[in-house]
């Protein structure tokens, strides 16, 4: 099922954190590349070939790029209806006038044809369908059952580790709060087996009360067996009658004058209420629902969604899919729950705000795929009906935030433009940045950016290969990141070359689509020698019309004191408080952690490959107390200079070294 685009994972990239943080782009009305007879004659051509039976149907442009999947009955059907002299809205029509060819795959039923559009939706990204912008997997609570004293953790991907999952979460922020609350209620571990094992002492989490170190027997089993059941519990919907418990072992002690112990079960209890304060509203008849509710204003559109497990609110996300603004609140909702549960685990209840025409079919597409059954309700009264408009209300809130944004963001934009003197209002900026620590593990990173905020997902890090490179040679490093960069955008868009094709893309006057790949402008962390580096090396490949401009930190690194180098003028710098300078240090800093996050992640790969040897002074007995001390090297990178000096062997001045080598910082 080649669809003529790369399916690429962002998984490896992304940060976490909530990726929906902007609006996405709505101008679909770019200038088709052919005429609505051409159109509508390659898929009349087309449709000789199109079996009757259900399936999902592709349409391509001349580009090979897939404009628009759709699902059908029967795709002969489907087709068909696109040839015919009927009234097509004008998205219909830009979308026929384009396609020069199609591909059809039947399926068996018209469900397994809609679970198999929303995962070609995703893959593809066509231009002319609602698109889910961000799809990465929620967080979960895992309470492990696989030792015999349980860990409670974090837990997102996939469910492969015995014990009891918990959620989903709207967000990371939500399951820390949460799970840190837990470990203040239930006093259960949160530490790896191995770091468990290896312990002749309590560690501080005991000390502060968030744990109750079944590691060096301060519990016994049942005592540990019973903070788990408890935990298990509340997580479970049972939260009053484990409060109850509680409260009633607090009076038993006090009435004991055990104040000791009572003060215990008075701290648990108070733990239990921080984590319910902080789920705002909590359903007394809906036990299991995700609630789904848009919001369309000003051409865009919000879904914001609630999660609700075991009568309990877990968070909401407000979501900004990219959608054509012809399209009604119901068609963009229906399209995106399809590719909302493609990869995720539907609850069996799904509330949502408006009727929409596949309502029943997606219903049995999920029963089928969960293997128990599944419904979808658009409530009209009744407390349902209250938690749809609750959400409804907060969608209406997040759009307005973002609409607000985005004016704000044109703003800069529109100054971005005139201060660097650009032939058009970029849509898609490039910041280049490098990492290295003496020149070792060198990493170049590259983030994207554009009028609805940074694409995360098209994000790229280059691990610096070349020989040639003098160690910590921050040009050459630069040299081959967009050597690299550019030549595979050269081989992958070769209409694009020459500079003639490059300067109509840029005066607007070729094709505008906002998801080109070519930059209208590279930003590049350094002074007037990098930009000289990055002139030549676009030079030696044929591109001139890119621009480039190079930030210079201030005295002592300051932010605020940035030079700015253009090829054609002289330095420049912007006045300390313009909103264009903390947008652009904003840009220059995001390529910075993108940059140093992929460094750190490669340094630890070596250093679990090459083992602490790579240390001065740690040779095997010293790394083997190490080990048996902390448990692992993620457990000694993070402790602190005084606990390592308290390993046997480990005087102070090789703690220091041990401290230094996982705490240096990088260039």
């Amino acid at each position: 099922m080649n669809g003529g685009k790369k399916d690429i994972d962002p998984a490896s990239e992304l940060r976490e954190e909530d990726e929906e943080s902007s609006l996405p782009e709505l101008d679909l009305n770019e200038p088709a590349t052919g005429t609505l007879a051409n159109g509508a004659a390659a898929i009349a051509r087309a449709v000789k070939h199109a079996p009757s039976s259900p399936g999902v149907y592709r349409m391509i442009d001349a580009k090979g790029d897939v404009l628009y999947v759709g699902k059908a009955k029967s795709i002969k059907k489907r087709v068909t209806s696109y040839t015919r002299p009927n009234a097509h809205d004008s998205r219909i029509t830009r979308m026929i006038a384009a396609t020069v060819t199609m591909e059809f795959v039947s399926t068996a039923t018209e469900t397994e044809a809609l679970l198999l559009e929303a995962n070609l939706i995703k893959k593809l990204r066509p231009r002319f369908n609602v698109l889910l912008r961000d799809d990465k997997s929620f967080p979960y609570i895992l309470i492990t059952s696989d030792h015999w004293a349980p860990q409670i953790l974090k837990h997102r991907g996939a469910r492969t580790r015995p014990g009891q999952y918990y959620g989903p979460f709207a967000n990371a922020g939500a399951v820390n709060r949460t799970v840190n609350a837990l470990q203040r209620a239930f006093l259960l571990r949160s530490c790896s087996d191995s770091f468990f094992e290896s312990r002749t002492r309590p560690c501080l989490l005991h000390q502060i009360k968030r744990c109750a170190a079944p590691c060096t027997q301060e519990i016994d089993f049942a005592g540990y067996a019973e903070l788990v059941r408890e935990a298990n519990a509340f997580l479970s919907g049972r939260s009053r009658s484990v409060q109850k418990e509680l409260s009633a072992e607090m009076e038993t002690a006090s009435t004991a004058l055990d104040f000791e112990r009572a003060a215990i079960y008075r701290d648990r209890l108070a733990a239990l209420s921080a984590i319910q304060s902080h789920q705002g509203i909590n359903p007394r008849s809906v036990e299991e629902a995700d609630v789904f509710a848009v919001h369309q204003a000003g051409g865009y559109s919000c879904v914001e969604v609630f999660f609700f497990r075991t009568g309990q609110n877990w968070g909401n996300r407000a979501y900004f899919p990219r959608a054509d603004r012809s399209l009604s609140a119901a068609e963009v909702l229906g399209a995106f729950m399809a590719q909302f549960y493609d990869d995720k685990s539907a609850p069996r209840l799904i509330l949502a705000s408006d009727e929409f025409d596949e309502r029943a079919l997606l219903a049995e597409a999920l029963s089928a795929k969960s293997e128990h059954k599944i419904e979808i309700s658009v409530p009209q009264r009744g407390e349902r009906k209250e938690l749809v408009m609750h959400a409804l209300a907060n969608g209406r809130e997040a759009l307005a935030r973002k609409l607000a944004d985005t004016a704000s963001q044109q703003r800069l934009f529109k100054a971005l433009t005139e201060t660097f003197g650009l032939p058009r209002e970029p849509r898609r900026i490039e910041v280049y940045d490098n990492s290295h620590i003496s020149g070792t593990n060198a990493v170049g990173g590259m983030i994207v950016a554009g009028p609805e905020g940074f694409r995360k997902y098209q994000y790229r890090k280059f691990n610096i290969r070349s020989t040639d490179i003098t160690p910590g040679d921050d040009y050459g490093m630069m040299r081959e990141v967009l050597r690299r960069r550019f030549k595979r955008l050269i081989d992958e868009s070769p209409r694009l070359t020459a500079d003639s094709a490059l300067a109509a893309v840029l005066t607007g006057e070729a094709d505008d689509a906002p998801d080109s790949p070519w930059p209208d402008l590279v930003l590049i962390d350094g002074g007037q020698g990098q930009l000289r580096s990055a002139t030549e090396t676009l030079t030696e490949l044929g591109i001139t019309n890119v621009p480039l401009v190079a930030i210079a930190k201030g005295m002592d690194r300051e932010a605020g004191r940035e030079t700015f180098f253009m090829a054609g003028r002289g330095p420049f710098k912007l006045p300390p408080r313009d909103p264009l300078l903390y947008f652009v240090e904003r840009l220059r800093d995001e390529a910075h952690r993108f940059a140093i996050g992929s460094h750190r992640a490669r340094r630890k790969k070596d250093i679990r490959e090459a083992g602490l040897q790579e240390i001065a002074g740690i040779g095997p007995t010293r790394k083997r107390a190490l080990l048996h001390h902390f448990g692992t090297v993620k457990a000694i990178e993070r402790a602190s200079l005084a606990d390592l000096a308290h390993v046997p062997g480990i005087n102070a001045e090789t703690a220091r070294k041990i401290y230094d080598f996982f705490h240096e910082k990088a260039h």
